[in-house]
């Protein structure tokens, strides 16, 4: 997710297909600035190597600042390696500027994570088993404030955290799809275990939002999300009794102004 806030321009996770993304959403590669992963599963960090490398190779020149929980620095560590011939080869050989020194990686956890010219973001951690270091975000700025419920059971404390936020992004799963998930894969039992242990029904996602007073939700991370049978209709009504506010069902390309 790309937010444009306090004159920069934040990505949130880096999970498959963030590089194109940010293309295809008007960002030019080499404006890379800042990124914060809310946790380590590999759908928030699968593309953060490629991510910045892809911006090195289009003429980021300036310095990218990656906050994550721990492991953070070395999974950064292990792309670098993993592509040490290719970026050794292009500094010699085009005359790139050295990719570690242009990124600077700080792990962070709960309370205080960033603060510089205006933008502050606070994190609490949420429940997301077996995950420990598990995230949700606060990023505030020019009066404005968006929270990322990141992965999450439904966890209540995270209404005292949204509270009165302008927009909250926050995970949602149908409970009618996740057999749709379960009949796709190859773990089927262990799989469910997990969904309903890990991660929030959307009615309970609209019971944060109306407990934290939020102007705005929009859903992400939806359990199903490539599922034709489902569409926005089944988001919404799933929604209907427990929130009553302004609802974005979160699909690639979704702009939302603040």
């Amino acid at each position: 997710m790309l937010l444009d806030l306090g004159g920069r321009r934040i990505v949130v996770d880096c999970g498959l297909g963030v590089s194109r993304g940010l293309v295809e959403a008007g960002m030019k590669l080499s404006e890379l600035d800042l990124i914060f992963i809310t946790h380590l599963h590999s759908d928030h960090v699968l593309e953060l190597g490629p991510l910045i490398h892809t911006a090195w190779t289009t003429g980021l020149a300036k310095r990218v600042a990656v906050y994550g929980p721990q492991g953070t620095k070395a999974l950064w560590q292990g792309f670098l390696a993993s592509l040490s011939y290719d970026i050794a080869t292009r500094i010699a050989d085009e005359g790139r500027p050295d990719l570690e020194g242009l990124v600077s990686v700080y792990e962070y956890g709960p309370g205080h994570v960033f603060a510089d010219g205006g933008l502050t973001v606070t994190a609490l951690r949420v429940d997301h088993p077996p995950v420990t270091d598990c995230f949700a975000l606060k990023i505030e700025g020019e009066g404005r404030s968006v929270v990322f419920s990141s992965d999450t059971a439904y966890f209540p404390p995270l209404a005292d955290f949204a509270r009165c936020a302008d927009i909250l992004v926050h995970e949602a799963m149908l409970p009618e799809g996740i057999e749709s998930i379960v009949a796709r894969t190859g773990n089927g039992a262990r799989l469910r275990e997990h969904l309903i242990a890990s991660h929030t029904l959307a009615a309970d996602a609209g019971r944060i939002a109306t407990a934290a007073g939020v102007k705005r939700l929009a859903l992400n991370h939806l359990i199903p999300a490539d599922d034709p049978a489902f569409t926005e209709s089944h988001w919404r009504i799933a929604l209907a009794e427990t929130f009553s506010g302004e609802l974005l069902v979160g699909r690639d390309g979704l702009v939302i102004p603040l």
